[in-house]
């Protein structure tokens, strides 16, 4: 090391020596050697390789298999609260620059690592600020970084109301946090009177309840994916497949479409559809029914031709490698049911949001749907998820999102 600093350290193998210079941002557990001494966990530690040469800096947990989750790779870097502003700062500006005054209205603020903010997820959504903290490191320092974050958007202009906490997952258990949710007490503020406001995305209307809605309220990474089905919509019968709240069939149905069939398991999802058709101004063309997806292609195939665009927007099937072949297996499934409903020339948008199930892995899948389903598939367009969702190059779980627009012939 050139210069003393005043943090602790840990010696790391060349395994992972070779993954923090390959961008990497995690050490493991099996990858330390060795500790200068008692480190406290949520600390910021100095990472060493095996010959002692500094390799960045992080926050140390010794309850997760993940060590120590890097925040900086300059040794001139000093963890205080302009550090902090600074990179928020830079998030902020990456949003208003690669989205646009109005898309940046609702976006995703803070994605992790691929922001240099390991553990942490922050989403605009219109005045409410939803968060969640997924690192010890991080929660420590969330008092100097949540409020920095919103006077930097206030001093740009931007209407802030309040930052919700949604730490109800179960993943901080391997981090040795709890969870829980609720307002974040910015200080000298009032508490916001509701976790409910109202966003527009795409020129379509959306409530979004902080509180309650799936992950932070409002899945926002398929905003430019949806545009792009709305494209190819007007005119034809749609069927889309895990609505959820409905944005993919709100899109295709505002994009011109003559019907939209929106399906989801849940009944309390299609109820949400449904009302978002409505405040849209859409429900005479968009149907919103509850059932398994599962159930209904096979049934489909059994009556006449009804659909000339499908759209796949599953869950993600696998969330580690020990499940990819099931989750495989079920991305088929549901492809190759699509391929044989859609008539030839008609359209289908497909979809994966787990990043185990890697993007060689998924083409081989609709390759392997196609033959069997005896068609072809002409590509329109191969997507990813929007841009307020960098991709980190070297940080693979960054890439997450595959989704491909086709012609079937």
């Amino acid at each position: 090391m050139k210069t003393q600093r005043p943090y602790p350290h840990i010696t790391i193998t060349r395994k992972g020596e070779a993954a923090i210079r390959g961008g990497h941002p995690w050490v493991y557990e099996g990858e330390v050697t060795g500790l200068s001494g008692d480190i406290a966990d949520g600390s910021i530690v100095d990472v060493l390789s095996p010959k002692g040469s500094w390799l960045g800096a992080g926050f140390y947990n010794s309850h997760s298999k993940i060590r120590v989750r890097l925040i900086s790779r300059n040794a001139n870097d000093t963890f205080d609260e302009a550090f902090w502003r600074r990179r928020l700062q830079y998030a902020w500006d990456y949003r208003k620059t690669v989205m646009g005054p109005e898309d940046s209205r609702c976006c995703r603020l803070i994605f992790g690592e691929a922001d240099h903010f390991p553990g942490l997820t922050v989403d605009r959504f219109n005045d409410l600020l939803s968060v969640q903290v997924l690192s010890l490191g991080m929660e420590q320092r969330q008092d100097v970084i949540l409020p920095a974050l919103a006077d930097i958007l206030r001093r740009d202009g931007q209407d802030i109301r309040g930052i919700y906490l949604r730490n109800d997952v179960a993943i901080r258990e391997l981090e040795g946090m709890e969870q829980g949710k609720g307002w974040y007490p910015l200080p000298g503020e009032p508490v916001p009177d509701s976790p409910l406001t109202e966003i527009l995305e795409n020129g379509i209307r959306y409530t979004v309840d902080v509180e309650n809605g799936q992950k932070t309220g409002f899945f926002l990474d398929q905003k430019y994916n949806r545009r792009a089905v709305a494209r190819l919509a007007a005119g034809r019968t749609v069927l889309d497949c895990f609505t959820h709240t409905g944005s993919f069939a709100l899109n295709a149905a505002r994009g011109g479409a003559r019907h939209v069939t929106a399906v989801d398991v849940s009944e309390s999802a299609v109820a949400m559809a449904r009302e978002n058709a409505r405040i849209n101004g859409l429900a005479d063309v968009m149907e919103c029914v509850a059932e398994n997806v599962f159930d209904l292609l096979p049934r489909l195939e059994q009556e006449p031709r009804r659909y000339d665009f499908i759209i796949l927007d599953p869950p993600a099937f696998t969330k580690s490698r020990k499940t990819v072949a099931n989750a495989m297996s079920g991305y088929k499934e549901l492809n190759y049911r699509a391929m044989k409903l859609l008539p030839r020339g008609g359209y289908l948008a497909t979809c994966s949001c787990s990043h185990f199930a890697t993007e060689e892995l998924f083409r081989k899948m609709l390759a392997d749907a196609a033959k069997d389903a005896g068609v072809q598939l002409r590509q329109i367009e191969a997507r990813q998820q929007s841009c307020d969702h960098p991709i980190l190059w070297g940080v693979e779980e960054t890439s997450y999102l595959k989704f491909y627009l086709f012609q079937v012939v």
